[in-house]
């Protein structure tokens, strides 16, 4: 796995609704307020005011988060997470998945130029930060102590930085003695290299995957 410098603009980035005249001299209409305290009335969600959503969200958002915002079936979500995957496969954005939840980043070709106009070159990862986050995405969740087993050194440090750095996450604990922590790879992770899901990732030739599995 080879790193790529990427610039990605995710969550938060986007105009958000506002009740008067926003600072740039566009009125933005606020939406409708629900008449009552009941059930979310459906909003027939389409592609265009789904990827509108995503757009403005803080944070990733869930599938569950999404239908119960529309009013709709889990069904329906899923089918418009569909479309809009590939509608923005050619565009400047991109759908990113991440177990149950969703966000858009800028398309990986983007980054040389956001790099640019951001004036960032990106953190450069060091090969021991790399052959971790390599067995953390293939092989998660993880335990530092699985992790150490295949590299063969101790890997707390480089553990540590990759998490403050936000490529790996901690997924909950091992069912096992001591409960250690479980690592897995986040969406820092796939704005970095470009990814739109862990389904992504290259194949690994024979030697790699036989190590991974010791």
């Amino acid at each position: 796995m080879s790193e790529e410098t990427l610039v990605s603009v995710g969550p938060g980035t986007g105009p958000r609704p506002v009740d008067d005249e926003s600072a740039n001299g566009r009125a933005v209409t606020p939406p409708a307020q629900a008449a009552s305290d009941g059930p979310p009335t459906a909003l027939g969600l389409t592609v265009t005011t789904l990827e509108a959503l995503l757009f403005v969200a803080e944070k990733p958002l869930s599938r569950r988060e999404i239908a119960s915002l529309a009013g709709i079936d889990r069904e329906t979500v899923d089918a418009l997470l569909g479309d809009l995957e590939v509608a923005l496969r050619e565009r400047g954005t991109r759908l990113l998945i991440a177990a149950d939840t969703v966000q858009l980043a800028t398309a990986p070709e983007a980054g040389p130029l956001i790099a640019r106009y951001v004036g960032s070159e990106g953190v450069r990862l060091s090969p021991a930060s790399m052959e971790t986050l390599a067995i953390v995405a293939y092989k998660q969740p993880v335990t530092r102590g699985t992790i150490e087993r295949i590299r063969g050194v101790d890997s707390d440090y480089v553990v540590r930085t990759l998490l403050h750095r936000r490529l790996i996450v901690e997924q909950g604990r091992a069912d096992s003695p001591g409960r250690p922590i479980l690592y897995g790879t986040g969406f820092d992770f796939l704005e970095r290299f470009g990814l739109t899901s862990l389904d992504d990732l290259p194949t690994l030739d024979a030697e790699a995957a036989l190590r991974l599995e010791e």
